[in-house]
């Protein structure tokens, strides 16, 4: 062998981009600073705040799928529950997860892992996108909602009233949005 690019090419194959985890870790870690900068973008209406994590929730799920969307939700919250000021108006801590919201936060894992496994098993159009956003806010509504109940001692209409109902139009445009920027992305993520 004279060492030339050629040789050094049969003796060392790259490795397939399928095997290659450094991708999908990029795009987890990438969606969990976008689930903290959502948080960000808070709107205090009584004690669960307007944010647009859940909008990047979903996301991780249509973009990332279950394992990697999981995985981005699983550092968002840990990065959260250290005390790193993550969750909604920049605050943080393990208090956050047994007061009124922790609920939603730990919902957001069932949710993604559910909106993951959809996108994974179901066409790739719009109306799946929708359907499987839809299915994982009613996962995160429930998640919420009862821990809302159990924590605060609301009966389970006050906590509907206050934990479901003043979201429900904009979690639609949110869903609405993220259908949007999936169909979008999807081809520069997956080329």
């Amino acid at each position: 062998m004279n060492g030339s690019m050629q040789d050094k090419g049969a003796l060392y194959p790259p490795r397939p981009a399928a095997t290659t985890p450094l991708r999908p870790m990029i795009y987890a870690s990438l969606f969990a600073a976008l689930m903290a900068a959502g948080a960000y973008m808070a709107i205090p209406i009584g004690p669960v705040p307007i944010v647009l994590q859940n909008m990047f929730v979903f996301l991780a799920g249509l973009l990332l799928g279950s394992r990697w969307g999981l995985a981005s939700v699983a550092v968002y919250l840990l990065a959260g529950i250290v005390g790193l000021p993550v969750f909604a108006g920049g605050t943080g801590g393990i208090g956050r997860i047994f007061g009124p919201t922790g609920g939603f936060l730990l919902g957001y894992l069932p949710v993604v892992f559910l909106v993951g496994r959809m996108a994974e098993r179901l066409p790739r159009r719009m109306v799946w996108d929708v359907a499987a956003m839809i299915a994982g806010a009613m996962v995160l509504y429930a998640c919420g909602v009862a821990w809302l109940a159990a924590v605060t001692g609301l009966p389970p209409a006050k906590a509907l009233a206050l934990g479901m109902a003043p979201f429900l139009p904009g979690d639609a445009l949110k869903i609405a949005a993220a259908a949007l920027i999936a169909r979008a992305v999807r081809p520069v993520m997956n080329p």
